[in-house]
C-alpha cells in the first residue's frame, strides 16, 4: 500500500511493505547505494529514533517527475540502469528471492512460487528465460515500466524498488519500448519474450487473472 502525505507543506511517499524485515532491509540498503551512486531513488526518511522502517512502513521523500516521454527520456533512463547494474555486481541476493538463473533448478524464490504452475507453463517460462541468462549477474530494479520511472528535466529517477532482486540485466530492458536500443546482444523478441514469462511466473499467485493473460500472450510468442 502506498500513500501521499504532507507535513507543513513538505510531501512525502509512505508505503507498508510485505516483504520480511532481512528483505526490506536489502532494498533500502540499496536505494542508499543508487543514491550514492548518482540515480535519484526514493531514499528513507528516519524515524525520531533513527530507524529506516517502522514494522514494515517506510516513510520516503516524494520524488517529482513525470514518466517518460520521449526518446531521450528512455535513453536516460538505460544510462541510470547501467550504473545501478555497475554498483551492484557483487551485491548477495536478496533473501528469500531467486534469480531466473536459480529458478532453472529451484521452485520458489520471492513472489514466484513454480509449484503453484501447471507443468506445461513452468516449461513454457524456464525456456524463455533460458537466451538470456548468460553473464554476470547485478542487482536489476525488476518492474520497470513507465510508471516506475520519472523524469525531471535531465534528470532520471527510479521509483518502486520492491520487486529488486540480484539476476541478469536482461530483465530491467524487457519492457522498454522496441525503438531503445539496450546493451547486450539480445534480440528485441528475445528480451520481450523473457518479460512475459517473467510477469506470467511472478504474479501467478498474486494476480491470477493477469498471469493468465501473459501466459496465453508468452504461448502465441513461443508457438
Amino acid at each position: 500500500m502506498v500513500y501521499r502525505a504532507d507535513r507543513r507543506g513538505e510531501q512525502f511517499v509512505v508505503r507498508r511493505s510485505g516483504r520480511s524485515q532481512a528483505a526490506l532491509e536489502w532494498e533500502l540498503d540499496l536505494i542508499a547505494t543508487v543514491a550514492s551512486a548518482g540515480v535519484r531513488a526514493p531514499t528513507a526518511v528516519a524515524t525520531a529514533d533513527g530507524r529506516r522502517h517502522d514494522h514494515g512502513i517506510v516513510v520516503h521523500r516524494f520524488i517529482d517527475g513525470v514518466p517518460p516521454r520521449s526518446r531521450r527520456d528512455w535513453l536516460q533512463t538505460v544510462i541510470a540502469l547501467g550504473v545501478v547494474h555497475e554498483a551492484t555486481a557483487s551485491w548477495p541476493q536478496r533473501p528469500g528471492f531467486a534469480s531466473a538463473r536459480d529458478l532453472m533448478s529451484q521452485r520458489r524464490g520471492g513472489d514466484v512460487d513454480l509449484d503453484a504452475m501447471p507443468t506445461t507453463a513452468v516449461d513454457a517460462v524456464r525456456a524463455s528465460w533460458r537466451p538470456v541468462l548468460d553473464g554476470p549477474q547485478c542487482v536489476i530494479h525488476g518492474d520497470l515500466g513507465q510508471g516506475n520511472v520519472l523524469v525531471a528535466e535531465d534528470d532520471v529517477a527510479l521509483i518502486d524498488w520492491d520487486e529488486a532482486r540480484v539476476d541478469v540485466p536482461a530483465f530491467d530492458f524487457a519492457h522498454l519500448p522496441e525503438n531503445i536500443p539496450v546493451p547486450g546482444q539480445w534480440g528485441r523478441d528475445t528480451l520481450v519474450t523473457a518479460g512475459v514469462a517473467w510477469e506470467t511466473a511472478t504474479c501467478w499467485i498474486a494476480e491470477p487473472d493477469y498471469a493468465a493473460r501473459r501466459l496465453a500472450e508468452l504461448q502465441a510468442r513461443i508457438r
